[in-house]
Formats: structure tokens, C-alpha cells, sequence
């Protein structure tokens, strides 16, 4: 049962980097949630008022507190178990769209903030799909690009450039179908992944929202108007990021998990590409149905709730690296990043990454030429070894000194 809980002026309800899976509600009081911010590392704070969640995401996600909540004067405050919070949330239609909507707004301003850091700010959607289409021209997936450039012509039928777009459009098609031709019998023995939907998505009544990609297919672009989401029936969907002209690759979506949401719920632009790996059948929903299904299966809002909790913390934790000034204690952080990520048993300070010096230049933000020059200083100073398709660290530890003592250095 929650339990109302009375706090002191003064009390600290929990601290920042706490393991607490408890979630309150202000019931009467003020309470005060103090954090740093990652870009500027000034203390900022927010005040909660009566009626508010706070401590969803830390709870919901399984994380490390972010902020400490501090007692302003004395407060009542209900405490919650996750599975009293679930069972309130899915109740509760208003809370609901509420709750999916803030977050998703959340995880946005973090993207803006990614984007801002990186140079990578797009002047207009126009602009941003053909740098996507692009990108993936260059990097020889022209099936891909003739997908984004297809969506542009749909997406922009008036523009000033359609004969340009339509001539590009036309000159990677042609490459597409020559590539095809190529590797038919490679694609032809792709399979769907393992794994399933949800058991109530395999009801009669939503085969009619069942689309089927093929290899290489864009599903979404980044960039264009969001107006539709998807749940993977089954197949794997690569998520790709078009940073300063070049395609990466941000994660791969599994049979289950959904994509598109954040575009639906917040009226933006999609902010990443999302392509089939191999064969892929999903289910598509537009954004008049959205509210209508998300509100009418509590357990589908409960499954993105938490999905936002977990992009936000990961978001975060991207964004932490990119604001570290010195390189090398940014390319230490990458490695603690990449063993934070890590949930395998670990009996020894040495660890083994599948990545390459191109993984690691993404996720610390900075060019392959500087990153080579960076890992290289590792290399001589024994502290790491690189290979073709994964780099060892020598000791973890080592690597979580480097950066505390170069970032404290600041």
C-alpha cells in the first residue's frame, strides 16, 4: 500500500547517485530536486509542486538517483512501489499522455543539446533529409538513399529542387538495382531475428496495420514530419544518425520495441533514421489512432514509459562524454561508458570491447584523425590494445582515475 511519509524541514528524501526504487507524490509542502547541470556543471534546481511525481525515471529505469530531494519545509510526501506506481499509471488516462509527453519532451531537449555540441544543427527539415540521403549515397547504400530521397519528393512535391532531387533520386536507383542484382542470393537467405511482440498484437484485428520491409529499406527518415510509429512484429531495425555529412549507427531494435513515438507525441521532426537490417514486418500506427491505443492498453504505456526512461538516461550519458574537454579523459570515459554498458559478470579490471577506433570516434564526438591520434597515445602508454574488431583496456580502473584526475584538473 503507499505510505504517506512526513518530512522535516531540512530532511533529505534521497540523495543524488542513491539506488531507490521508491516513487512520491507531494502531497502538501515543498521539496526541492538539486542537480548539476552536464554543460555548464552549475547547480540547478527545481522546485516540485503539490500533486507532482518525482523520482519516475531513476525508479522506472533502475538508475542512480540524478538529483537529491531536499525538504524546503515540512512536507507530506506518498511513497509508492513501482508496481503501486504501474498499477496508479495505468488507471489513469490523463496521467497517462501527461507523463509520455514530458518525458518525450525531455529526451528532445537533450537531442537539441547532443546536436548543438556536435555542430550538426540542420538550417531547415529540407536541408537535413537530403544531407541523410546523401550520407547514404556516399557510403554506397543506395537502396537506402533512394528511400529518403522518394520520401522528400512524396514529403515536398512543390520544392524548387524537385528536378535536382529527382535526378538523384533516379541515378541511386539505377545503382540500387545494379547492387541488388549483385547480392540477391545474400539477401535472399536473410531471416527475422528471434524474439516477439507483444502477445496482444498478434489479435486478427491488427494484421491490418502489418507492413513488410526489405533489406536496406528506410523506414522512417531523419528529418522528415513524424505522422506514424512502429512496433517490430519481427526483424531488426537499424537506428542511424546523419553527424556532419556521415551515417552512424546510434542502436538496433529488437522484436517488440517501438520506434517513432517521441515525433507523434511531440509534433517534431524524426530525429533519426530508422532502416530495416534484413527482412522486417512491423506494425504501423498513425497519430490519430496513437492516444486511442496508448490509453486503451495500459501495458504498451507502460512499456514506453520506460523506454523514454532508459533513451533519457542513455541520452545523458552520451552527452556527459561530449562535454569533457580533455581528449583523453573523454576517450576514458567512452571505455567507462562501454562498461557501465557491460551487464556480463566481471572478475578482472581488464575488458574486452567490440569496437572499432570509428565506434569510439562516435561516441566521443570527435573525427577519426583525432581520434586515431588519441587512441595511439594510449597504445604507447600500454594502457590499451587495438585490433581490427575490438580493443582491449588493460585496467578499467585506470581509465576511471585518468578521467577524475583530468577532469578535476579543469
Amino acid at each position: 500500500m503507499p505510505k504517506a511519509i512526513q518530512y522535516s524541514k531540512g530532511s533529505i528524501i534521497y540523495f543524488e547517485g542513491d539506488r531507490d526504487e521508491r516513487i512520491f507524490i507531494l502531497q502538501r509542502g515543498m521539496v526541492l530536486l538539486s542537480s548539476t547541470d552536464i554543460e555548464s556543471g552549475e547547480p540547478v534546481s527545481e522546485q516540485v509542486k503539490s500533486g507532482e511525481f518525482f523520482g519516475v525515471k531513476s525508479a522506472l529505469g533502475h538508475f542512480q538517483r540524478e538529483e537529491t530531494a531536499t525538504v524546503v519545509q515540512d512536507t507530506i510526501a506518498v511513497s509508492l512501489t513501482v508496481q503501486e506506481f504501474e498499477l496508479m499509471f495505468s488507471n489513469n488516462k490523463a496521467l497517462i499522455m501527461k507523463m509520455l509527453r514530458v518525458f518525450s519532451n525531455q529526451l528532445r531537449q537533450i537531442h537539441r543539446k547532443t546536436e548543438s555540441i556536435l555542430n550538426n544543427v540542420m538550417e531547415d527539415q529540407q536541408t537535413g533529409m537530403l544531407a541523410v540521403a546523401k550520407a547514404f549515397y556516399d557510403d554506397e547504400q543506395y537502396r537506402s538513399a533512394c528511400d529518403v530521397y522518394l520520401k522528400f519528393l512524396k514529403r515536398y512535391p512543390d520544392t524548387v529542387r524537385k528536378d535536382e532531387v529527382a535526378r538523384l533520386y533516379a541515378d541511386a536507383k539505377l545503382r540500387s538495382e545494379r547492387s541488388a542484382q549483385r547480392s540477391r542470393l545474400t539477401e535472399s537467405s536473410d531471416s527475422p531475428s528471434e524474439g516477439s511482440s507483444l502477445p496482444i498484437f498478434s489479435l486478427p484485428a491488427f494484421e491490418r496495420f502489418k507492413k513488410v520491409y526489405e533489406p536496406g529499406q528506410v523506414i522512417i527518415a531523419e528529418h522528415e514530419p513524424g505522422d506514424c510509429f512502429y512496433l517490430i512484429q519481427s526483424g531488426n531495425v537499424q537506428l542511424v544518425k546523419c553527424v556532419n555529412g556521415s551515417s552512424k549507427n546510434l542502436d538496433i531494435l529488437k522484436p517488440g520495441e517501438f520506434f517513432g513515438e517521441m515525433a507523434i507525441l511531440d509534433k517534431s521532426p524524426r530525429s533519426a533514421t530508422c532502416m530495416a537490417a534484413g527482412r522486417v514486418e512491423c506494425l504501423e500506427f498513425n497519430k490519430e489512432n496513437f492516444e486511442i491505443l496508448i490509453t486503451g492498453n495500459p501495458q504498451i504505456a507502460l512499456i514506453l514509459l520506460k523506454l523514454f526512461c532508459k533513451r533519457i538516461y542513455d541520452q545523458k550519458r552520451r552527452f556527459r562524454i561530449l562535454v569533457v574537454k580533455d581528449l583523453q579523459a573523454r576517450l576514458a570515459d567512452v571505455f567507462l561508458m562501454l562498461d557501465e554498458m557491460n551487464t556480463s559478470s566481471k572478475t578482472d579490471k581488464q575488458r574486452r570491447f567490440n569496437v572499432t577506433v570509428s565506434d569510439i570516434a562516435h561516441w566521443a564526438g570527435l573525427s577519426l584523425e583525432v581520434t586515431r591520434d588519441e587512441v595511439n597515445r594510449l597504445v604507447e602508454k600500454r594502457k590499451i590494445e587495438v585490433y581490427d574488431t575490438y580493443v582491449v583496456v588493460h585496467n578499467i580502473e585506470e581509465m576511471k582515475r585518468m578521467y577524475d584526475t583530468r577532469t578535476q584538473v579543469r
